[in-house]
């Protein structure tokens, strides 16, 4: 039997020193294979950052790839002659001068009210925020060939996501009645689709950067098809517009953030990352990591990451499954735990943590931190289709309303997976087939349905609160980071509140959260908590950021490949710059 010819490996030069990739092995795979890596230094106090997210989300893992900035190692499939650098710092990533900001405010650094004497000191000052601002330098070689002219398609029905929920979707829509046309969108290289044969009437669009969803027309007005969807591809190199009778969104979930005391040391991950860091053989860069959590996603990542986990721990019980597996893996079982620190200079090298009835800390020495303790949905594009949302206790994360078909308030709009709220495998598989249905019966939004079976409840005290209430009242133990693309700490947000600006949208302002490369997926769900707590109001009234397009950052060249008048001055159409989006419900509200 013929051996199977196995592809040669990519080489690249990584600072100057060569390495190499594997085929089908991500940049930061390949960055990866020994211990989680310092790609690159934080905003404003040049804090060592590593991956966060692995789903090219955060910040975390920016390199410049041949003289272009902010490439996401992530996303990017390395090719022979790459020549990769680590941008953000200087003389280098491993030691970097401006890193003394950090050491000269061990609290924050006070950027609102700027530097006002002596006078004759303020340019340099000037000088010195400037050459800190920003991640990045210009291309070394910017684009010369104008853009190419955007490609209009049209297609019956759109499938926005393809993990499961959208692959499932996007196949049933293709195999139903009349071979329609369908297009379904994903931002990665890879889909769910699986090996089986793609339906001729199904098309794929991979590597997708933009996607932005308008509020709807007046009624009467437009061609009928709803919504107007611009996208972005990195695989065409191009952009194009396009409008379609349905548009189903299966955008998925993701694990969030967690606030404590050095949690931006490369080294904390998201369970997402855990996953994504894995080399093709498997294994994870890093030898024994602390998970913390105690539902389903840490139930797989401990199988995922079997022998790889020191220890587990989580804010409340753990079930008695979880200990047992937990066990019989080697890993320490700790309940009822505040996650109170990481330790290490430069990453992660232990977690300090107490426990929540006796008060007793305890410290492991472990090389990594995996967060799967929450998992929200991604929800700006219902924010920016103008989508009725709520707020659910359960999970303390806004949801879109649904019908019992999975239509949302917007005509034409449908939502299904992990992103409407079915986090269970088999209720988000129900939520498809009954989008699909929706879809097809050309179904109209007959109001919200507060039963729909597999959802996230929508009463009930996100136990977060209690976590993050007592966590408040620890002694300070570092610079605690709410917003990692913009270097926000804990106390900024505390002084914000104190000095009378409330609200999400007020603090955005204020401080910064939320305007960062990730838009607030990892922040915001944690500020929302935390704003409750210190304004003493429900995280519904506390509200969220406004969603402009793009929902993901893309080059201004693509856009403007877009046709004269697409754009308006938010990034979106005209119509999306004049109309905010529909105003969220009340705590618990359906």
């Amino acid at each position: 039997m013929a051996r199977r010819r196995l592809a040669p490996p990519v080489r690249f030069t990584f600072d100057g020193l060569y390495s190499s990739a594997l085929p089908d092995e991500t940049l930061l795979q390949a960055l990866s294979r020994r211990r989680v890596p310092t790609l690159t230094r934080s905003i404003k106090y040049h804090r060592p950052r590593g991956p966060l997210c692995g789903t090219g989300q955060c910040a975390g893992c920016l390199v410049r790839v041949n003289g272009t900035p902010n490439v996401r190692a992530c996303q990017t499939y390395p090719k022979e002659g790459d020549h990769v650098r680590t941008e953000n710092a200087w003389p280098s990533v491993r030691l970097d001068l401006f890193a003394v900001f950090d050491r000269l405010f061990p609290r924050h650094l006070d950027t609102l009210h700027g530097f006002r004497r002596p006078l004759f000191l303020r340019p340099t000052y000037h000088a010195v925020v400037r050459r800190l601002a920003g991640t990045g330098r210009l291309p070394d070689d910017p684009p010369s060939a104008p853009p190419p002219s955007p490609e209009r398609r049209e297609c019956t029905y759109l499938v926005v996501g393809g993990g499961k929920a959208g692959a499932r979707a996007a196949r049933a829509l293709a195999s139903s009645e009349g071979a329609p046309k369908v297009l379904l969108l994903e931002r990665r290289r890879v889909t769910s689709l699986g090996k089986a044969p793609i339906p001729p009437n199904l098309r794929v669009e991979r590597g997708t950067s933009l996607v932005f969803l308008p509020p709807p027309r007046p009624s009467g007005a437009g061609d009928g098809k709803v919504p107007f969807v611009a996208v972005a591809s990195r695989e065409t190199g191009g952009a194009f517009d396009l409008r379609a009778s349905r548009v189903l969104l299966a955008t998925g979930a993701y694990d969030s953030f967690l606030v404590f005391a050095g949690n931006d040391r490369p080294g904390v991950l998201t369970g997402d990352a855990a996953l994504a860091l894995r080399s093709p053989g498997g294994a994870p860069p890093f030898r024994r990591a602390l998970l913390f959590g105690s539902g389903d996603r840490a139930r797989e990542l401990l199988r995922v990451l079997r022998g790889r986990v020191a220890a587990i721990a989580a804010p409340g019980e753990i079930p008695a499954d979880l200990r047992t597996s937990a066990k019989q893996e080697g890993a320490e079982v700790l309940q009822g735990q505040l996650l109170l620190a990481s330790r290490g200079a430069s990453r992660v090298r232990r977690a300090l943590l107490r426990d929540r009835k006796t008060g007793e800390r305890t410290t492991l020495h472990v090389d990594a931190i995996v967060l799967a303790h929450r998992r929200v949905p991604n929800v700006p594009l219902y924010f920016q289709a103008g989508a009725s949302m709520h707020w659910r206790g359960g999970t303390g994360a806004y949801y879109p309303d649904l019908d019992a078909s999975g239509a949302t308030s917007v005509p034409g709009l449908f939502a299904a997976g992990e992103g409407a709220g079915f986090l269970e495998e088999r209720a988000s598989e129900a939520s498809v087939d009954a989008a699909v249905a929706g879809m097809l019966a050309d179904r109209r939004p007959s109001g919200p349905d507060p039963n729909l079976s597999g959802r996230v409840p929508a009463e009930g005290r996100n136990e977060l609160l209690g976590y993050y209430l007592e966590l408040l009242r620890q002694p300070w133990l570092g610079k605690q980071i709410v917003c990692p693309c913009e270097d926000v700490v804990l106390d900024e947000l505390d002084e914000a509140v104190h000095d009378g600006f409330t609200g999400t949208e007020v603090i955005k302002r204020y401080t910064g959260a939320g305007t960062g490369i990730c838009q607030g997926r990892y922040c915001l769900p944690d500020v929302l908590l935390l704003l409750s707590l210190f304004e003493g109001r429900p995280p519904s009234e506390v509200g969220f950021i406004t969603q402009r397009p793009p929902v993901w950052p893309v080059p201004l060249s693509d856009l403007a490949a877009l046709p004269d008048g697409a754009l308006g001055p938010g990034g979106g159409t005209a119509e999306a710059a004049s109309q905010g989006p529909v105003a969220p419900k009340g705590e618990g509200s359906a």
